[in-house]
């Protein structure tokens, strides 16, 4: 009698060790681990495209600063770069924004609002010759423009990692893994110019 029980206490974690090897296997063979993969992916990617925007945010108030020195009755310009300021600010970035196509859309809006107050913004240079020659807005022009070469080369990286894990979920047989387990296309930037997008662009706010 203890015999048989030994044995059934020596049977018990080999069968256990045996199903949860083919389960491994199977999750492994119907792609389940390269679509955990690549979610990562586009959720690491996505936490750049994200620093990187705040970055440039947080660049904002010191550049707003620099040009009132010499151009305070630059009202409307002000007003525009705080509006979009708090347009992006207004947008909580959370991961459901990943899977929400009308949230993305808004926050690729609200951004794009404020690339165009701050090009607006940097270009009042042009018209103060002093504020053009200051240190200060010297070093936060060129912060600004690589700020922004970052946020392209990051929007870039983030469409693509969207793109392979979007094609993944479509092809037979992950199709069906990822209907099984709730995985479904992501929505992605809006690409206006490819060219754009794969290549960093030369930014430059007036020279």
């Amino acid at each position: 009698m203890s015999n048989l029980s030994n044995n059934r206490s020596i049977i018990k974690p080999m069968l256990l060790s045996a199903v949860l090897a083919t389960s491994t296997v199977g999750l492994s063979g119907c792609g389940y681990n390269n679509l955990q993969a690549q979610d990562e992916q586009v959720t690491a990617s996505w936490s750049e495209v994200v620093n990187q925007y705040q970055r440039r945010d947080d660049l904002v108030p010191n550049l707003v600063k620099v040009v009132k020195q010499y151009a305070d009755q630059e009202q409307e310009v002000f007003t525009e770069v705080a509006e979009a300021r708090s347009r992006v600010g207004s947008i909580q970035v959370t991961p459901e924004v990943l899977n929400d196509p009308q949230a993305l859309e808004r926050y690729q809006e609200a951004q794009g609002q404020m690339t165009g107050a701050l090009s607006r913004l940097m270009a009042v240079s042009e018209r103060y010759p002093n504020l053009k020659s200051d240190a200060l807005f010297q070093d936060l022009q060129a912060q600004l423009e690589g700020t922004e070469n970052r946020i392209t080369t990051a929007r870039g990286r983030y469409i693509e990692e969207v793109q392979s894990y979007n094609t993944t979920v479509r092809q037979f047989p992950t199709n069906i893994t990822a209907k099984v387990f709730g995985m479904n296309a992501k929505p992605n930037f809006t690409v206006q110019n490819e060219d754009e997008i794969s290549t960093a662009p030369d930014v430059d706010f007036g020279e």
